[in-house]
């Protein structure tokens, strides 16, 4: 029989790999999937403009330090 720890370690590599392989989808910017019998389509454009302003700093400090 296998132990508590093997499942345990097997769980969490599968949640990662799947996290993983999540992350690397949302990042390939792709606007259309399609998966056996799935079908995904994004709005990639609104996307990337939600991207662009949450890398934008909200409320900058001035240079005068004020």
């Amino acid at each position: 029989m296998f132990s508590e720890v093997f499942f345990t370690g097997l769980y969490s590599s599968l949640i990662g790999f799947l996290l993983a392989m999540g992350a690397q989808c949302y990042k390939s910017k792709c606007s259309q999937v399609e998966f056996c019998c799935i079908k995904i389509v994004r709005d990639t454009t609104a996307e990337e403009e939600l991207d662009i302003q949450q890398r934008q700093p909200q409320n900058p400090i001035s240079q005068n330090g004020l």
